[in-house]
């Protein structure tokens, strides 16, 4: 991607309406710098009434603090273990690093895991897929990181998900005047976590206007979209 601080990517056209989409690119945003203050800097100079921004979990969580760092896990045998029966996608360690694994185990605890590992082995065996992260519970599918194509120094940590999505989205709201959806996102798929009260389109609109993801999955320090919805012709 170019290294300008917008980047108008080609419009998505969804539930009858077209949404012109814009990537902005931010500097490398520090563990607890204060998010209103990034996207004042970032946003304020594109801003139109009617817009609404879309943002990374991994921007808001980063901010928030919820990362750990590499050389503070040590994976143990159940994440070993549980490691062998992950499919490695490209582009996206996923669940397959056993250092992210106990971060999970860490969140959800070992006798819950090993719960969902046999759960979901079963249910797999009749063509039912995500139920070990359902059993597991405690969001620990919202885990990133330990990614190497993530921008440095984060490929080395992993991030917890932001603290409360819905809440964390009214905060920013309040704080800027700004509608925010706080999305999960990578190249596979997307999920919304949270929206403030001020998005007026539906949820599931938005997203399927950022299936592709906007908001990158490597170097492009994107982790914030801004969407102008208008009528679609």
């Amino acid at each position: 991607m170019v290294n300008e601080p917008v980047s108008w990517q080609e419009n998505s056209v969804v539930g009858g309406r077209t949404y012109r989409r814009a990537a902005l690119r931010t500097h490398l945003v520090h563990v607890k710098e204060p998010i209103v203050d990034v996207l004042q800097t970032y946003v304020s100079p594109v801003f139109e009434p009617g817009d609404f921004l879309v943002l990374s979990e991994k921007f808001v969580a980063i901010t928030q603090g919820r990362v750990i760092h590499r050389s503070l896990v040590r994976p143990g045998l159940l994440a070993r273990l549980l490691v062998k029966g992950v499919t490695k996608l490209k582009d996206d360690v996923g669940f397959s690093d056993p250092a992210k694994m106990q971060v999970a185990i860490m969140r959800a605890g070992w006798v819950r895991m090993a719960i969902a590992m046999v759960g979901g082995s079963i249910t797999r065996l009749f063509g039912r897929h995500g139920d070990f992260y359902r059993i597991a519970g405690n969001r620990v599918s919202e885990i990133d990181g330990f990614n190497p194509h993530t921008v440095r120094p984060f490929n080395e940590f992993a991030m917890l998900g932001p603290e409360d999505p819905p809440r964390d989205a009214q905060a920013i709201e309040d704080a800027t005047g700004w509608p925010v959806v706080i999305v999960d996102a990578n190249n596979i798929n997307v999920e919304v976590l949270g929206a403030s009260s001020g998005v007026r389109v539906p949820l599931v609109d938005v997203r399927l206007a950022v299936l592709d993801n906007p908001l990158g999955q490597g170097e492009e320090q994107t982790p914030i979209v801004l969407m102008r919805p208008v009528a679609a012709p």
